[in-house]
């Protein structure tokens, strides 16, 4: 199956949450350095994109946590969620403003968990084997979406559908397409192209693309 369902229509948010100021925080200029603005949304994975079944797709939580977790399709989606306007920067020089990304923020699913107070790190999996990970300290951030929506529409799989993270203050390859899983470390590890020389910390603003 290719996990499209007719529940997955997404009514247009009256409410959106303009997220696309926060480059303040890390630099001048709201295209970081070294980046080209793009009206497109190119299409960039490590291979190619996996299928799923609503039916059997799960969500895990695990690690350093009170409760380790695991979610449906339909429990996540039934999740506190919200829709923010993002900027999205690819590690390849293109940034896209003003996306509509719909999900639950990464802050509601470590208070379900309870995280550990010896978390420092995070690590994300994906259905297609990827993985990626960021210090706890980047994760804990109402920014940081797992996004199951697209400008009022199911994410279109190629995109990462029916699940990716968004990190709008980090390179884009932080947001795992496909995701199906966090875990809470307590210590450092390196994700898959983060073990291949990226940056594991992936600032825009300061160019980290590579370590």
């Amino acid at each position: 199956m290719t996990g499209t369902t007719d529940d997955d229509a997404i009514d247009a948010a009256d409410d959106v949450i303009d997220t696309t100021s926060l480059y303040r925080e890390f630099g001048d200029d709201r295209l970081p350095p070294g980046q080209r603005e793009t009206s497109e949304f190119p299409v960039l994975s490590k291979s190619g994109t996996p299928a799923w079944d609503p039916e059997s797709w799960e969500f895990t939580v695990t690690g350093a946590v009170d409760e380790e977790l695991a979610f449906s399709w339909e429990e996540f989606r039934e999740l506190p969620s919200e829709t923010q306007r993002q900027d999205f920067h690819c590690v390849t020089g293109w940034s896209k403003f003003d996306c509509p990304f719909t999900g639950v923020p990464f802050p509601v699913l470590a208070e379900l968990a309870g995280v550990s107070d010896d978390a420092v790190h995070v690590m994300f999996s994906a259905l297609d084997g990827y993985t990626t990970d960021l210090p706890l300290e980047d994760c804990m951030r109402e920014e940081v979406l797992f996004a199951w929506g697209y400008d009022g529409e199911q994410l279109p799989a190629d995109h990462g559908g029916p699940l990716r993270v968004v990190t709008p203050h980090r390179y884009a390859y932080k947001g795992a397409k496909w995701v199906d899983g966090v875990e809470f470390l307590t210590e450092s590890e390196r994700g898959y192209w983060e073990r291949r020389g990226y940056s594991q910390t992936a600032n825009p603003w300061e160019e980290e693309r590579y370590s």
